[in-house]
């Protein structure tokens, strides 16, 4: 089902990803009043909660997001494989190195190999945002129904949040985006 380079590719992903995002969706969140207390409390250097908080909430919406791809590619005959995009997870380090204000990059993408109808290819280019929807509504149907701990609510939270731009973002109809994909392969269908 998977190879030794897909799971690879996976754990550097997944590495990079924590790195990318370990300022932005910090394990704790930010302190609103500062005392000198804090201060001396604060640590140098690389913060490994922060880290490992971030690749727990963004790197597993991506790669069920990819995962979503590959089993229904795999569910309709074709020969599919995860890979890490390793130009774009570069790119995503530089912007975080730099301090950009806008991170945009591609973590990993599917190669999908086989003949298809129109129809399997929508379906296999909307089975990773279905699974981002499902993620979402999910975390969102748990943020409202049971009682969290503070921890365990900002992280759903952060989670459906996550979930819902992979979603709203990926469905967008512009060439490259599984949502153009979408959209083209039903219009090929129906027309």
């Amino acid at each position: 089902m998977f190879t030794f380079a897909e799971i690879l590719d996976i754990i550097i992903m997944t590495l990079v990803i924590g790195f990318i995002f370990k300022d932005i969706f910090r394990h704790k969140p930010k302190v609103e009043v500062i005392t000198p207390d804090y201060y001396l409390k604060q640590r140098r250097g690389f913060n490994w909660n922060d880290f490992w908080f971030a690749a727990a909430i963004v790197a597993p919406s991506i790669i069920l997001h990819e995962f979503g791809h590959k089993f229904v590619a795999l569910a309709n005959g074709m020969m599919a494989s995860f890979h890490a995009a390793y130009t774009w997870l570069g790119i995503g380090v530089i912007l975080k190195l730099i301090s950009a204000g806008f991170i945009f990059f591609v973590p990993a993408y599917v190669a999908i190999s086989g003949t298809g109808t129109p129809l399997q290819f929508a379906g296999i280019a909307f089975a990773g945002p279905a699974v981002n929807l499902v993620l979402w509504l999910g975390g969102l149907i748990v943020l409202k129904k049971v009682k969290l701990k503070e921890e365990a609510y900002r992280f759903v939270f952060l989670l459906s949040r996550i979930n819902m731009f992979l979603f709203i973002f990926n469905m967008l109809p512009i060439p490259g985006f599984d949502g153009f994909k979408v959209y083209t392969s039903l219009f090929s269908a129906i027309f």
